[in-house]
């Protein structure tokens, strides 16, 4: 059986213009067979290097893992934690040891990825429920204070914007 050389991940996109690259060769790692033609790098063609069934065309990872194929392997982990806490950024910041800025930072990093536009203002739901994230960790000690007034004051609706929080 011939020996495979190292091998490495790829993102698929070009470092130069950012479009996806077209990979020109395969190669069995077990027996060695070769393919050369014209392959497109998605998310599901770097699963099937690692042991899995390449897909007949590449379109079917884009419908079988949607916009999820367009992340890179720290975005997928971040997504994967930000799951596994329900969408709750202060366990995420836990989690992974990182301050809430850095956590929104790589959230907009992911969404921008998978190709959402940002939005300008988070909704009242939003606000609302960030406000309560904010005054139980003052509450509970995790904050002081004047990190809280700060907190708040940058999580204030717009200008004219009525914020019923009634809850």
């Amino acid at each position: 059986m011939p020996q495979m050389p190292q091998t490495h991940d790829v993102s698929g996109r070009c470092p130069v213009c950012d479009t996806i690259m077209t990979v020109t060769r395969l190669t069995c790692g077990a027996c060695g067979t070769s393919l050369d033609g014209s392959f497109h790098v998605t998310g599901a063609t770097a699963a099937a290097t690692r042991g899995g069934s390449l897909p007949q065309r590449a379109d079917r990872a884009e419908a079988r893992f949607g916009r999820l194929a367009r992340l890179d392997a720290q975005q997928l982990e971040f997504v994967e934690t930000f799951l596994r806490c329900r969408g709750v950024i202060k366990n995420v910041e836990d989690m992974l040891g990182i301050s809430y800025p850095t956590v929104k930072a790589r959230l907009g990093n992911v969404l921008d990825a998978l190709g959402f536009a940002p939005e300008e203002e988070p909704p009242a739901a939003e606000r609302r429920a960030r406000r309560r994230e904010i005054l139980a960790d003052l509450a509970a000690g995790r904050i002081t204070t004047e990190e809280a007034h700060q907190l708040l004051a940058r999580n204030q609706s717009p200008a004219g914007e009525e914020d019923d929080d009634t809850d």
